[in-house]
């Protein structure tokens, strides 16, 4: 389907995003590595607390200044960390309109290494929710949004399904987020994508090495060598670590496109068809949105990329201005809208600076 379509009614809808690449960046990948290699992230102080959670394990959480306005839960990508540029970005353009940011880091994700024996995965809903239950008691009375980006948007997607009109949060937005795993897997296992396969693999190892480090896992050595696709590593060891059977097991139960539909909270799942994690056959239709949800997409803008700018010299990033000014339009502006952040947070959580 094309950006120009616009398909709507009973069900979701399917617009064009509005997103338009410049001359000097007009592939795909050239976007994508754009974004992920060349951005280095501005400078903004966070404050990093440490939230308990009920298995005994702790979440990272990193909180942006304090602000008056509505709360933003960011969640990163695969590979990614509240250090993120794309993370930074988006927090200091919600500051900018009085938007109070806190990034959820995913276990083990970042250089705190989690202490108990899982990481993060596309299914780990129950890590979302405490967040949302956390940051909702600590700056009660504010309205409460969600970005994802990439792995994070799959996660955000599977909790708003499954939580439906219970969900505690008024708006959420996700960027370049895999709907359908297994299809996504295997297109990011073929031509020149395996580059991204093999950079997100040689990552996860590396991931899985350091909790070994640490402490003993079910996991065999000779299996995490061995993987070397993405499809490899979550057969071997993301499922079997993680309760599912496999990694078809593994896509099967996590792949939000399953539970669009009964998502109740207005999202905007923001996408480009050139982006060379996700297939365009894997996109959904508008029949299998709820009527809350909208795809918004445009030819091109790469894999979290949608940079814009008039040359090298001079490059934006579409992608901040474009998910504040949603969450603005869902949300009203950053005025005074709940309890001032006291810096103290509740529960015995551990809060310092964060660069």
């Amino acid at each position: 389907m094309s950006p120009e379509t616009t398909v709507s009614g009973r069900h979701g809808a399917i617009t064009d995003n509005g997103f338009r690449s410049p001359w000097w960046l007009r592939n795909g990948h050239a976007q994508t590595m754009w974004a992920g290699g060349l951005r280095r992230g501005p400078p903004i102080a966070l404050e990093r607390e440490a939230l308990p959670l009920q298995d005994g394990d702790h979440l990272q959480l990193f909180w942006g200044p304090p602000e008056p306005g509505p709360l933003v839960i960011v969640l990163h990508g695969l590979g990614g960390s509240a250090e993120s540029p794309y993370v930074r970005g988006l927090l200091r353009e919600l500051r900018g309109r009085g938007f109070q940011g806190v990034v959820m880091q995913f276990r083990g994700a970042g250089e705190h290494l989690n202490e108990g024996p899982r990481f993060f995965h596309a299914g780990a809903v129950e890590d979302v929710e405490a967040t949302v239950t956390h940051v909702r008691s600590r700056l009660p009375g504010r309205p409460v949004a969600m970005v994802g980006f990439s792995m994070g948007g799959i996660m955000a997607l599977n909790w708003l399904g499954a939580a439906g009109t219970g969900t505690g949060v008024n708006a959420a937005v996700t960027a370049s987020t895999p709907l359908a795993l297994a299809q996504c897997a295997d297109y990011l296992n073929s031509g020149f994508r395996r580059v991204y396969d093999r950079h997100l693999v040689r990552g996860l190892r590396e991931l899985v090495r350091r909790k070994l480090a640490q402490q003993p896992l079910p996991v065999d050595p000779a299996a995490l060598r061995r993987a070397r696709s993405l499809r490899e590593f979550d057969d071997r060891i993301t499922g079997p670590l993680h309760g599912f059977r496999d990694a078809a097991d593994y896509y099967s139960r996590c792949s939000p496109i399953r539970i669009l539909g009964a998502i109740q909270v207005p999202t905007r799942i923001i996408h480009a068809l050139d982006d060379p994690f996700i297939p365009r056959s894997s996109l959904p239709s508008a029949r299998e949105l709820a009527p809350q949800v909208r795809l918004e997409i445009s030819e091109r803008g790469g894999h979290v990329g949608f940079v814009t700018g008039s040359g090298p010299a001079r490059p934006g990033y579409w992608l901040d201005t474009a998910i504040a000014a949603r969450l603005e339009d869902m949300l009203g502006s950053g005025e005074r809208q709940g309890t001032p952040d006291t810096r103290r947070p509740p529960d015995g959580g551990l809060l310092e600076s964060a660069g």
